[in-house]
């Protein structure tokens, strides 16, 4: 039967306007069950304790429970590789932070590509590590810490939570852009390396603004600056490395990614209210009890950091030879 020229027109147009009314349906009918928030790391750490902040908000305002799932291993890799392989509906999430782009050129063999197949979802919180040395080094600032260091090359030992890590890459991004000779020594985690350094048997450390601050505070171990492009609210005094090296920068970041293929429309709401939280006076001042601040981005320019970090820290770790262990 052929049917009159106006009616087909007007079913076509209801057959191509499907697709864009079952996306908005999708959106907003989204979550309709418990969403897993994946992280690599163990409980406790920064970007655990932000997500959890963050998933508290997302459960209370999307009307189901947003649970941050840690699965530890292989420097973050186990968890990514979950993420990965998940279904691509917004059920399976995963918490993104600078392992992630460091792994990418860290381990020579990956299950996956990160910036590939993760979608970057939004920005959450960003946080400087601070220069920290033992109070036995003769030094009370950036230029001073150099110039004792170039006077005892090889002699200085500069600790890490690991090798490959964000503290340890902190650390030979200064070395390889301030042209001194420190030792690396890793250790295993944010605390022994801490410990070393009060104790004497490490010199200076890259370490996190949570793990260091309480120890500068008490004055157990002395700071030298914070390595983000901006003063820390935490510590308004304390200068930052790039005021004496021009374009050193290091920061620790935090947000969250979905598997590739996930909907738009669902990435889009994520965004809108993680974005929402972070505009929230009690969330920002959780923050900042963290020595964090709020990194609100679109999913694009949250992408653009991931790819930027990936290309920069794939150039250090190449340069300077190193290899998961």
């Amino acid at each position: 039967m052929k049917l009159p020229r106006r009616q087909f027109l007007h079913l076509a147009a209801g057959a191509a306007a499907l697709p864009a009314v079952s996306r908005i349906a999708r959106a907003q009918t989204y979550p309709a069950r418990p969403v897993r928030w994946i992280t690599g790391f163990s409980p406790g750490g920064v970007g655990d304790i932000i997500a959890r902040l963050m998933a508290q908000w997302l459960s209370e305002r999307l009307g189901q429970q947003f649970v941050v799932e840690n699965q530890p291993g292989a420097g973050g890799n186990i968890a990514t590789e979950a993420v990965v392989r998940a279904s691509a509906d917004g059920y399976t999430l995963l918490l993104v932070v600078p392992p992630n782009a460091i792994n990418a050129t860290l381990y020579d063999k990956l299950n996956f590509n990160f910036v590939r197949d993760i979608a970057p979802v939004a920005g959450i919180a960003s946080q400087p590590h601070i220069v920290v040395i033992n109070l036995a080094v003769p030094a009370e600032s950036v230029p001073e810490f150099i110039a004792y260091a170039k006077a005892n090359p090889g002699k200085i030992s500069m600790a890490s939570g690991g090798n490959g890590t964000t503290s340890h890459l902190a650390g030979e991004l200064f070395k390889s852009m301030t042209g001194t000779d420190l030792v690396h020594v890793p250790y295993r985690g944010e605390a022994g390396a801490l410990t070393e350094l009060i104790g004497g048997r490490a010199q200076i450390y890259f370490g996190s603004a949570t793990a260091s601050l309480e120890h500068v505070r008490t004055r157990k171990l002395r700071s030298l600056a914070v390595t983000t492009t901006t003063r820390s609210k935490a510590l308004p005094d304390l200068s930052t490395v790039g005021e004496f090296l021009p374009g050193y920068e290091v920061s620790n970041w935090i947000g969250m990614g979905a598997p590739k293929d996930t909907p738009a429309e669902i990435i889009d709401r994520l965004n809108k209210e993680i974005n929402a939280g972070l505009a929230d006076t009690k969330m920002t001042a959780q923050f900042a009890d963290l020595g964090s601040s709020v990194l609100s981005s679109s999913s694009a320019e949250f992408g653009q950091l991931i790819t930027h970090e990936t290309h920069k820290w794939g150039k250090v770790i190449r340069a300077a030879g190193i290899k998961a262990q």
